[in-house]
C-alpha cells in the first residue's frame, strides 16, 4: 500500500502527524461509518469505534459495509473495511453504548460523532467537557434535504447543550432579534432529528464534510490547517430554508458562528447557580447529567439510538 497521492498532498510531515492522532467515532451508522473510512483513508493511524448495533438487511443502502457483513456489528464491521486500506492502523472496537461514565476518550484526540439521538449527544457533550477534548458533531435532515456540522471546543466555542439550545427546534424557544434566525433541525417525538431516510449520497454529503472539518482540525497547528469562517456550516442538498425566509440553493451552505451561552446550564454559570441551589437546601447534594439534561428541556429516556 502506498501514501504517496496523500502525502503529495498534504506533506510528510502531517502525514506522520496524522499517523499518530487517535480518533474516537462514536456512532457507526451510515455517516459514522463514512467518516470513519474517510478520515482512515486519509492518513489518520488509531481510531476507537464505538457501537452496540449490528448491521441488518435494511442498513445495506445506507452503509459503508456491505451483505458480507450482514449481523455482524457496526463498528467491527468498520473496522474491518479500515484494515482493508491500511493493515497498520490501530483500531480499538467498542460494541457496546457510549454512557456518561465510559473511559473509552482516554487519549483521544478527537471525537466524531455518527450519533442522531440528541439527548445521547448531550451524554457525549459531558465527556468530551470533562476529557477536554474537540468534538465534531454532524446531523442530516427530513429525507436528507440538508444538514449540519459543528466542530466544538470545550470552554472556547459553546458546548452541544448550548449550541443545540440555540439551532434545534423545540430544545428552546427562538430568540428574537433583527438578524434573520437560522430555521432547521426539528426535533422529532423519539430525540432524533425529525427525518425519513435519505439517500446515502446525500448523508454522505454531510458525513464527508464532517471528515473534512475533523481532518483540519487534526492538523491544527500546521501550515495546511484552514481557518474556518464559523464554527457551523449548514449544507442544502436540495433547495433549502436555511435562514428565515431565504432560500438557499441546492449544493449551497451558510456559514454561522453560534456564540456559547455564558449561562448555559452544562458549560456554564447556568450549572454553578444550579449546583449552589442544590447545596443551599443538602450539603451531600449533586447535580446529575440528568437535571442538567432536564433544564435545557431534554430527558435521557429516548438516548438510546447511536447509529
Amino acid at each position: 500500500m502506498t501514501w504517496d497521492r496523500v502525502e503529495r498532498l498534504i506533506g510528510s510531515d502531517n502525514l506522520a502527524l496524522l499517523a499518530r492522532k487517535k480518533v474516537a467515532v462514536i456512532g457507526l451508522g451510515s455517516g459514522g461509518g463514512f467518516a470513519a473510512l474517510a478520515l482512515a483513508m486519509s492518513g489518520v493511524g488509531s481510531f476507537v469505534l464505538i457501537d452496540d448495533d449490528v448491521l441488518e438487511t435494511s442498513n445495506i443502502m445506507r452503509h459503508v459495509a456491505d451483505q458480507r457483513y450482514l449481523g455482524q456489528p457496526k463498528a467491527a464491521a468498520v473496522a474491518d473495511l479500515i484494515r482493508q486500506r491500511n493493515p497498520n492502523v490501530h483500531i480499538d472496537v467498542k460494541i457496546e453504548r457510549f454512557t456518561a461514565g465510559s473511559d473509552v476518550l482516554d487519549g483521544v484526540d478527537l471525537v466524531v460523532s455518527g450519533i442522531d439521538n440528541e439527548p445521547s449527544k448531550y451524554i457525549l457533550n459531558q465527556a468530551c467537557l470533562t476529557h477536554n477534548i474537540t468534538a465534531v458533531y454532524a446531523g442530516v435532515y427530513e429525507r436528507g434535504e440538508g444538514g449540519d456540522i459543528t466542530i466544538i471546543q470545550p470552554y472556547q466555542t459553546p458546548c452541544y447543550a448550548c449550541w443545540a439550545a440555540q439551532l434545534r427546534d423545540d430544545t428552546a424557544p427562538p430568540k428574537k432579534g433583527t438578524e434573520p434566525q437560522l430555521d432547521y433541525g426539528m426535533i422529532g417525538k423519539d430525540g432524533t432529528l425529525d427525518a425519513e431516510p435519505g439517500l446515502w449520497l446525500h448523508v454522505t454529503r454531510v458525513a464527508g464534510a464532517q471528515a473534512d472539518i475533523a481532518l483540519n482540525e487534526l492538523l491544527h497547528g500546521t501550515p495546511i490547517y484552514k481557518s474556518l469562517p464559523g464554527n457551523t456550516v449548514i449544507l442544502a442538498n436540495s433547495a433549502l430554508e436555511i435562514l428565515d425566509g431565504v432560500i438557499n440553493l441546492p449544493y449551497t451552505a451558510v456559514w454561522a458562528t453560534i456564540e456559547r451561552d455564558p449561562h448555559c446550564l452544562v458549560c456554564g454559570d447556568g450549572a454553578q447557580r444550579m449546583a449552589s441551589s442544590a447545596f443551599e437546601t443538602d450539603e451531600n447534594a449533586t447535580i446529575s447529567l440528568d437535571e442538567l439534561m432536564h433544564g435545557a428541556g431534554l430527558t435521557l429516556e429516548d438516548s438510546q439510538d447511536q447509529a
